[in-house]
């Protein structure tokens, strides 16, 4: 698109940037909103059947929130809003389990999830793999499930140990 056209149709490049940003934005949140709680198997089904379908909106959402633009914020905070909802509700339906801080463990689960966005050649590359791509979503899919599911540790002796650090640092702060 010519300079010309940019400022006819939009007024700036800015404002082309702000444009593009809203509709990307849009077309995520409203794809993971839509699957829910519930859903997001299917989400997840739906990516590995066309993932080329995802590929121009997650790359450009992976660049805003790497540069940490106003729509990767909006990006990042939506996302971890919506993550703290489905984590309240499975906490308080029983199919989760309760946490110290919700929305500590909402920023950590997309946190990891955002890894997948702003890191897929290098991902790639530690799995054995040329490119990112459904092979290697389905190769992370159930060590993922597995660590939600069961945990990483037999015992609780590194929770313990760590809630009792945190808490003699505390009475050292007053």
């Amino acid at each position: 698109m010519s300079a010309a056209l940019v400022i006819h149709h939009f007024g700036s490049k800015d404002r082309l940037r702000a444009v593009c940003d809203d509709h990307v934005l849009a077309a995520l949140t409203r794809r993971g909103r839509a699957a829910g709680a519930a859903g997001l198997q299917g989400l997840a089904g739906e990516y590995l059947a066309d993932p080329e379908e995802y590929h121009l909106h997650v790359r450009y959402m992976a660049r805003a929130v790497e540069d940490d633009s106003p729509a990767g914020a909006a990006f990042v905070t939506t996302m971890v809003d919506e993550t703290e909802a489905i984590l309240r509700a499975g906490i308080a339906d029983g199919s989760m389990r309760p946490s110290s801080d919700v929305r500590a463990l909402a920023v950590l689960s997309v946190l990891t999830s955002l890894a997948t966005l702003t890191m897929p050649p290098s991902l790639a590359r530690a799995l054995g793999h040329e490119r990112f791509g459904p092979e290697v979503l389905r190769r992370l899919a159930l060590p993922t499930i597995e660590v939600y599911t069961h945990g990483l540790y037999t015992d609780d002796a590194v929770l313990e140990a760590a809630a009792n650090a945190l808490s003699a640092d505390r009475r050292q702060e007053d």
